[in-house]
């Protein structure tokens, strides 16, 4: 974000050409913004009406600086953003290695089984819940494995013309009052107890996940890998987060308005979602619920191969460089040669069929606190060794840290040490030894 005075100032050709070139931001939204993201947007429409509509808005300001760091890192010095952590110590590699074997093998459960609720629900009595999730996790390895990057970019593109159309439309059945809409944001905190940290959450949720890291990685594989880019870049990062915003704001009003005013509680998770189709049908018949849930599937299915394709890429690139013991270069990952490797046809394998065990058996308890505190020290983790790198040597002088990105990063940093420690403090470990 820093040392962007100008960026949108460009001749109308330029202009022009920065939007024609659009993607990684749009697959970087798509991927980020799940169903779980959705419905926790929802539920802060329930329980606070449009109060925290200023929360939602900071939120996606929050993950523009970040996404921004890492498209910057990327580009400013031809070098991947795990070479960038190598160089920072064998910490990061320690804590890397555990952290992408153990959430992928439980995103991998709850990425299939999300996906598989709405079709479900589309498709009642064809098959058990289970074996769907099994269908939408071999369909995202078909996928992903026999596809390049630029295949993979429309796809999602596609996709997110569908949340889109879902969301917004969904935004206008419901008649939002926009007098109130507009009042929500001015920095009010509900009555509430716990409001601080729930409006934290908000900020911190929707889109906050490995897959900002991956930005920088698929601004490579559009071929983007020098400075010459860096324009391009920044407006591609904030129309991501425009259109995540789009989504965040359109889900607040429909749980402000349909579920708020009725005073509708639904459950937290993916199966909220299964919910809200129901009260839709109830309200507005079954197309708008049919629609509705054909968008849901667009959102789960997003996520789904979003990571299928870029923590497949961070791997690839994360076992290549401790092989090779040399720097690993932007040039390679626009090259395709990553795509190709086996290290990134192995990880797609990990996400899919070891997690199939925990959807038919349950995901082990120890497993899953684990997970849920590894998660929780990503985003931390990705803010603060942003700023390392962004102020130091490592980076080109000209594209170092200026002041508004140090204070968004590290705005960024604190707000996911809170929610991480918050997290931490509420697994049950008395049940954990």
């Amino acid at each position: 974000m820093a040392d962007t005075t100008g960026d949108l100032s460009d001749t109308g050709t330029l202009r022009k050409s920065s939007w024609r070139h659009i993607g990684p931001g749009i697959v970087v939204a798509a991927t980020g913004v799940g169903a779980g993201d959705l419905v926790a947007t929802l539920i802060a429409g329930a329980n606070f009406g449009y109060t925290l509509m200023w929360a939602a808005v900071i939120g996606c300001v929050v993950k523009i600086s970040l996404a921004e760091a890492a498209g910057r890192w990327h580009l400013a010095t031809g070098r991947t953003l795990f070479d960038g952590w190598a160089s920072l110590g064998r910490w990061t590699t320690w804590f890397f290695a555990v952290y992408v074997v153990v959430w992928g093998f439980v995103y991998g459960a709850a990425a299939m089984s999300s996906s598989a609720l709405p079709l479900q629900a589309l498709f009642p009595g064809v098959m058990d819940l289970k074996w769907w999730g099994v269908a939408c996790g071999v369909a995202g390895l078909v996928f992903v494995w026999f596809n390049k990057y630029a295949v993979f970019e429309k796809v999602m593109t596609v996709l997110v013309g569908v949340m889109f159309a879902v969301t917004v439309y969904l935004a206008v059945r419901v008649t939002p009052n926009l007098g109130e809409a507009f009042a929500g944001l001015l920095p009010v905190l509900p009555g509430e107890k716990d409001s601080v940290l729930n409006t934290l959450g908000l900020i911190g949720g929707v889109g906050g996940t490995i897959t900002l890291a991956a930005y920088g990685y698929w601004v490579n594989a559009k071929g983007w890998t020098d400075t010459g880019w860096m324009k391009v870049m920044r407006l591609d990062n904030r129309v991501a987060y425009l259109t995540t915003g789009v989504f965040v704001v359109a889900m607040l009003f429909v749980g402000a308005e349909l579920l708020h005013s009725a005073g509708v509680a639904i459950a937290s998770g993916d199966k909220g979602l299964v919910q809200l189709g129901d009260i839709l049908e109830d309200e507005y018949g079954t197309a708008t619920a049919k629609f509705f849930l054909i968008g849901f599937f667009a959102t789960s299915f997003t996520s789904l191969i979003g990571v299928w394709h870029g923590v497949s890429l961070m791997f690839a690139d994360f076992t290549d460089r401790l092989r090779a013991g040399t720097a690993a270069t932007g040039e390679k990952v626009a090259s395709g040669v990553r795509e190709r490797s086996w290290a990134f046809r192995a990880y797609l394998l990990w996400l899919t069929f070891p997690p199939i065990v925990l959807l038919f058996q349950g995901q082990p308890f120890r497993l899953v606190i684990v997970y849920g505190v590894l998660g929780a020290a990503f985003m931390p983790f990705l803010a603060l060794t942003l700023v390392w790198l962004l102020n130091s040597a490592r980076t080109p002088r000209e594209w170092r840290n200026g002041r508004l990105s140090n204070g968004m990063l590290a705005v960024a940093g604190l707000l996911f040490l809170v929610l991480c420690v918050k997290q931490i403090w509420d697994q049950p470990w008395s049940e954990f030894f």
